[in-house]
């Protein structure tokens, strides 16, 4: 029993590391690459520099991205014969369609035009290049949908069957995995979260340029260069502000379906351990909330019930009552169907806390930096200086107002990922000990053959991996994000698909290579 139970802690702290750090480069991948098709289509279309600027920029820093993604998504795929063989071998026919479509159809989407929007800068057709890029965002999206389908199976199992001749899980409505309602809110909850992410990361760097382009010499205030990070940084606003309404609209659908599909999620959330009317939503407490003597500081009254319900007065199920009820359903009265409450109790508020966060920070510099402050800055400063808007103190501001102003925006481009990181903790720690819920636990699920030892030494080596992969993540980035926006001509406009004019130079090199 005891070996069992250091075999079942080792696989989920080596799951949760790896998924955990896959996802700090999904949503930045998945953001960065609507956001530069959208300013591509921009440049095409207006012909303005200061688009093509952006688009070369953070076209650098996602190919980065995505490269760090793809590395530590394919080191996930292995740990379900690794460490989870009993799992694969029980739902392997259904949980492998999705994860098959996204590999046969979404990868190879990506990596295809990828590969095309890379190298064709002076070579397509500037639509079609264009379009090549529009097309690897419609492939991370179908990426993240497939994936996202897969593991809303899990929490609920729908469209399968049981064998009755090999006891497995078999596929019998591979519409019902793909749409059915969770899978659809957990897409929209995840996708607008992701793009809090992205908006946040664009909001950090683009005032990181801002502030370094207002103490620099006049000679290095390239106007292109000013004008590109501007552009990204009220691109990036707008993208937190319409995200982070999605991420709360989304994130308000998805707990009334955990109410009504995993109670015990929701009970867990608000560490509730008896059923009440007119629940509160605690903001904060202290005390022993895993034994239920936690004392609530603030709270909100009826939120935790129209969260889950829609209604300021519904009853919410509570901890031990669930319990009781999945005990007699399952037939298991020894089974402990608690997950750690600790765990989801504040898991699910630092989610919330620190998502939020960068969503009143993009809303503070929407205002800040709309048109009319702008130009009364730049108007107050002088033709002399560079208008930076709200990252140097004026006398709107104060000074001490001022500092913040652009501090704030630096710190806001990691809330987002903690928040995600938080989030993916709760969804998983919350569903325990169920891996598919109402089909398999956590303890069912592990692999027979493999032993301690020979998990401990997996999860080192993949630890230590990540931690090198890790430092020339961030090495790359700091080395391009410094380099800033290049001073460059856009390509020349290539006619058709038929190669060069006559006289054209056709060994020019490849504008765009890294």
């Amino acid at each position: 029993m005891e070996l069992a139970l250091a075999q079942e802690t080792v696989a989920r702290w080596q799951f949760g590391i790896t998924t955990v750090y896959h996802f700090l480069f999904v949503p930045i991948t998945i953001t960065l690459a609507f956001l530069i098709a959208g300013l591509q289509t921009a440049w095409v279309r207006t012909g303005k520099d200061r688009y093509f600027k952006a688009t070369r920029f953070w076209g650098k820093l996602f190919l980065i991205n995505i490269a760090m993604g793809v590395a530590t998504g394919i080191v996930q795929e292995f740990q379900f014969g690794m460490n989870w063989s009993d799992y694969s071998k029980f739902v392997g026919d259904v949980f492998g369609a999705p994860l098959a479509m996204e590999a046969l159809l979404a990868f190879f989407f990506e990596s295809t035009f990828i590969g095309l929007w890379i190298f064709g800068w002076d070579k397509l057709p500037r639509k079609i290049h264009l379009a090549c890029i529009w097309l690897v965002a419609v492939g991370t999206f179908l990426s993240a949908y497939f994936i996202l389908a897969a593991n809303s199976w899990m929490q609920h199992p729908v469209g399968y069957e049981i064998n009755e001749t090999t006891g497995r899980a078999q596929l019998n409505d591979i519409a019902a995995v793909l749409f059915q309602k969770t899978a659809l809110t957990v897409v929209f909850h995840t996708l607008t979260a992701c793009f809090l992410t992205g908006g946040a990361f664009m909001i950090g760097i683009a005032v990181y340029q801002l502030r370094r382009a207002s103490k620099a010499k006049a000679v290095d205030r390239t106007p292109g260069r000013i004008a590109a990070m501007r552009t990204s940084l009220r691109l990036g606003l707008v993208t937190v502000v319409i995200a982070g309404l999605g991420t709360a609209v989304s994130g308000d659908a998805l707990a009334k379906v955990m109410y009504e599909q995993q109670p015990m999620k929701m009970a867990a959330a608000e560490a509730l351990w008896e059923s009440e009317d007119s629940a509160p939503f605690s903001l904060f407490a202290y005390g022993d909330v895993s034994e239920g003597r936690n004392t609530v500081e603030i709270e909100i009254p009826g939120l935790l019930s129209y969260l889950a319900k829609g209604d300021l007065s519904s009853v919410v199920p509570g901890i031990s009552s669930v319990e009781a009820l999945e005990q007699a359903k399952y037939g298991d009265l020894a089974q402990d169907y608690k997950p750690s409450i600790p765990t989801t109790y504040w898991s699910f508020r630092l989610m919330i806390g620190f998502g939020m966060t960068s969503f009143a920070i993009g809303l503070a510099g929407l205002w800040l930096t709309r048109k009319k402050r702008w130009l009364a800055a730049e108007k107050q400063r002088g033709e002399d200086e560079v208008p930076l808007l709200m990252l140097t103190p004026t006398r709107e501001l104060g000074p001490a107002t001022g500092r913040w102003a652009w501090q704030l925006p630096l710190l806001t481009a990691g809330f987002p990922l903690v928040a995600n990181s938080f989030g993916w903790i709760f969804t998983e720690m919350g569903r325990q000990p169920w891996t598919v819920y109402g089909l398999m636990t956590t303890a069912d699920a592990v692999s027979p053959g493999v032993t301690v030892a020979e998990q401990i030494t997996s999860l080192s080596v993949f630890t230590a991996l990540y931690a090198v992969l890790a430092v020339v993540e961030v090495k790359l980035l700091v080395k391009y994000v410094k380099a800033g926006v290049v001073d460059e001509q856009p390509p020349p406009e290539i006619p058709s698909l038929r190669g060069p004019a006559a006289g054209e130079d056709t060994d020019r090199p490849m504008s765009f290579a890294y």
